[in-house]
This record gives C-alpha cells, sequence and structure tokens, in this order.
C-alpha cells in the first residue's frame, strides 16, 4: 500500500485526501537535523506507538507498542543511540515522547535515517497528531487524530510513505 504526501499539506490514501501538517520549513531532498523541512522521499511504517492511557485499543496491522513516561528519542547526532529510541533519563540531547500535549499520542516511525541513521540527517521523523490548527511540525507528518485512527486499520508495515515536493491538485 502507499500513501503519497503532498507539498500543499494533503496526505493521499485510496483515493481519499486528508489535510495534514508537514515541516515548518516545508519538504526538503536534503535533510539536516533541526532544520524543520520533512523529507522527501518514500518511506516504510515501522512501528506504531500508542499512549495507551489516553488511546485505549487501535485497530492496527502494524508493529504496537505502548509508549511509557520514560521513552524518548536521541536526536543527537553524536550519540550512538541517534535517531533510535531511548529509555530516560537520557544523558544526550532527545525528545520526551510522553507529552502533555495530545501530538505524540499516536506516533508512526518511518524508516528516514534509519538503517544506519547517518549523524545529521534528522531524526524523529513520524507521522503523528496535528495540533488543532495544524501548526507546521519540526518535520514530521502529523493529521488529525480521528483521521489518523481511520486510517491505522488499512496501514501495515508493507505500507509505505511517498512524501513530494509536488502539490496536490484535484
Amino acid at each position: 500500500m502507499h500513501i503519497k504526501v503532498y507539498a500543499n499539506n494533503i496526505l493521499e490514501f485510496q483515493a481519499r485526501h486528508f489535510r495534514c501538517a508537514l515541516g515548518r520549513s516545508g519538504v526538503s531532498e536534503d535533510k539536516h537535523e533541526g532544520d524543520g523541512a520533512t523529507p522527501i522521499g518514500v518511506f516504510a511504517l515501522k512501528r506504531l506507538l500508542v499512549r495507551t492511557d489516553r488511546i485505549a485499543s487501535v485497530s492496527s496491522m502494524l508493529l504496537t507498542q505502548a509508549i511509557s513516561p520514560d521513552d524518548g528519542w536521541c536526536d543527537d547526532p553524536a550519540h550512538t543511540q541517534y535517531n533510535r529510541l531511548v529509555k530516560l533519563p537520557f544523558d544526550a540531547s532527545h525528545e520526551q515522547l510522553w507529552r502533555d500535549d495530545a501530538v505524540y499520542d499516536l506516533v508512526i516511525e518511518i524508516s528516514h535515517n534509519d538503517d544506519p541513521p547517518v549523524p545529521g540527517a534528522g531524526s524523529a521523523v513520524f507521522i503523528h497528531v496535528a495540533q488543532a490548527d495544524y501548526a507546521p511540525t519540526a518535520g514530521c507528518v502529523a493529521l488529525a487524530r480521528d483521521d489518523l485512527l481511520q486510517l491505522l486499520p488499512h496501514w501495515s508495515n508493507d505500507t509505505f510513505i511517498e512524501i513530494t515536493d509536488s502539490e496536490y491538485t484535484p
């Protein structure tokens, strides 16, 4: 299966279209740590991380893991665990996955810069829940929670997301 994300904030799946948020710097073929861009390319969906205290059950064919208060994601290019799930406390720069807002209640890890991670080529690029106003992300693709819950049952580890610099036109 194939998901396509367009530079004008449209996600397309099985001829349906959804509004999404992208990185504050738009999309880029040359992703770098901290640049705020969503990387252009084709990436596999790897794993679904869920805040089970907020979302009791999710229908998904993806490998699913509960997010714990001590989960983080290393974003330090100099660290051996760069662009990996880590346990907190953690001695290097990282993102906290257990957040007060709802954006990481559902997080899909994609195969951007992961096999092996190239230091500085970007980390923590996910599909996750959008803010209510679809504010730009730090480089992720974000969808409304209800849209994400509607799409998840159709996505598996055989699903790929293509992020492009082209614009969707109806």
